[in-house]
């Protein structure tokens, strides 16, 4: 395992005090089972179809979920023990928090993406400010005895994600960006940003999806975030893109949080020249604790790579860090080893292989040249020289081009050599370049048709015409000599 230094680590920030929950320090027994979302979507059965999440990472969440519950009820006045008391009792209030979290980040938990800690309490502070507003004066009775409180009131009511986003404290935020004061005018906040280039749908869109972004401060949060950015070299016409993907990078510390965790990258190999196009891609890299970076770092060192390599793939593929190792990578890993690929060439030439399913996207990949009666030796030697073979649709891209391969003049064994081939325009390079091949009456090594520019092909085509008439001419003398020879004789 890779050796770092001291660090700090990055928790739960509140008003009076931050907690620290390391996820990776966790350990229990590597059985399933199903964290069912209950009380969620349909107000049965929330459970995202049933899918099995890996008992590390619900205890993770469990452990996160109590700490930002915690400091919500000490935010409403409750001492230390009392809060304390109030979630040794709230087990299935807990359950629920988490079910929340499935529920409204279904799409992050399909792909094998973890949640970071601020994700996480952005997720749970909305919707616990919204039982706050029903149930003020009985909350913790509410918390203890949920799902049935012995108490009068209101019923639980879980909101669905359609209703939370009609919630009044999503209503107040959107009131904030969006209208206009007695002058007409919409909130200084907004002007600043259409003239960086978003447009009021967007800005509101940001909001609906964040309600606190429409109480960052202009002076204090965001114009001092959008410097920043600028004057690492990022575009003025990416920052919508950016701000649209992660809107939470504005309530973050530039001098705690944000720079200390790009110092911790670049020490890690991210190249400091290219943090604009980093960030541009994947902005979520700044707001993920630098435990879950360590982690991947580490999966990245045993598979073998080198520190250069590892800083290579962070700057290239910045978004690998959003993968869970146990349920994303490691069994991608072991996927490709059963095909006999080098996982740490594969991992350096083409990362984001990594992100992909195993079941939807590698092994439909796999069964397609196993059909085509390639061998697993080969089929591991073609991923191995071209990684990029499992980001293409089969149904767009590998079959249609397969089909025309087999009018080519090549053996299948060509494309064992060059399975680049597939990563090429059937259109506008392959048809047009075998075109004029097959008129010249010439054979070229499928890379030499594909790889070469315009100008190179030119040429290499018009030196194997030239060859071709020039052997033909010495035939054809050869032949006439022949002929001559015989009727002397």
């Amino acid at each position: 395992m890779r050796a770092f230094p001291a660090i700090r680590s990055v928790g739960l920030t509140y008003p009076s005090r931050v907690l620290f929950i390391p996820r990776t320090q966790l350990s229990l027994p590597r059985k399933f089972f199903s964290c069912q979302a209950k009380f969620a979507d349909s107000g049965v059965d929330g459970s995202f179809s049933s899918r099995v999440v890996p008992p590390t990472l619900v205890a993770a969440e469990k452990e996160e979920a109590k700490a930002v519950l915690t400091l919500f009820l000490k935010k409403q006045g409750l001492s230390n023990a009392v809060a304390a008391r109030t979630i040794k009792k709230s087990d299935l209030f807990i359950d629920h928090l988490v079910s929340k979290l499935h529920s409204v980040h279904k799409s992050r938990y399909l792909v094998g993406r973890e949640l970071t800690t601020l994700e996480i309490r952005d997720a749970l502070i909305p919707y616990l400010e919204s039982l706050l507003e029903d149930h003020r004066s009985v909350l913790v009775d509410f918390v203890e005895n949920f799902p049935n409180p012995s108490i009068k009131g209101k019923p639980v009511q879980p909101l669905s994600p359609s209703h939370m986003t009609l919630d009044s404290k999503k209503l107040k935020a959107l009131s904030r960006v969006s209208e206009t004061g007695p002058a007409g005018k919409l909130p200084p906040r907004t002007l600043y940003l259409i003239d960086l280039g978003m447009n009021l749908e967007q800005i509101k869109g940001i909001t609906r999806r964040f309600p606190a972004f429409a109480y960052y401060s202009l002076e204090g949060k965001i114009k001092p975030l959008v410097e920043f950015l600028l004057d690492l070299g990022v575009p003025k016409s990416d920052l919508p893109t950016i701000l649209v993907k992660r809107p939470q990078l504005c309530g973050i510390s530039l001098s705690e949080n944000l720079i200390p965790t790009m110092t911790f990258l670049e020490n890690l190999g991210v190249d400091k020249r290219k943090w604009a196009k980093v960030i541009y891609r994947f902005p979520a890299l700044l707001t993920y604790s630098r435990q879950k970076v360590e982690v991947t770092v580490d999966f990245l060192c045993e598979m073998g790579l080198s520190a250069e390599s590892i800083g290579k793939i962070l700057t290239r593929c910045p978004n690998i860090i959003s993968y869970s190792v146990e349920d994303k990578l490691r069994p991608t890993a072991e996927y490709f080893r059963s095909l006999g690929v080098d996982v740490a060439v594969l991992l350096h030439r083409c990362p984001q292989t990594f992100g992909l399913s195993i079941e939807s996207n590698l092994k439909p990949v796999t069964e397609f040249f196993f059909g085509r009666g390639y061998s697993i030796q080969e089929v591991g030697t073609m991923i191995t020289r071209y990684g990029a073979l499992y980001t293409f649709s089969l149904v767009e891209n590998l079959i249609p081009k397969w089909e025309f391969f087999l009018t080519m003049d090549y053996s299948k064994e060509e494309l064992v050599k060059f399975p680049q081939y597939f990563g090429y325009s059937l259109e506008e390079r392959i048809k047009p370049r075998y075109a004029l091949v097959k008129v010249s009456g010439v054979k070229l090594l499928l890379n030499q048709v594909l790889s070469l520019s315009y100008s190179d092909f030119d040429k290499a085509l018009k030196k194997k015409m030239k060859r071709m008439l020039s052997e033909k001419a010495s035939n054809d003398i050869n032949s006439g000599e022949d002929l001559q020879q015989g009727i002397k004789q």
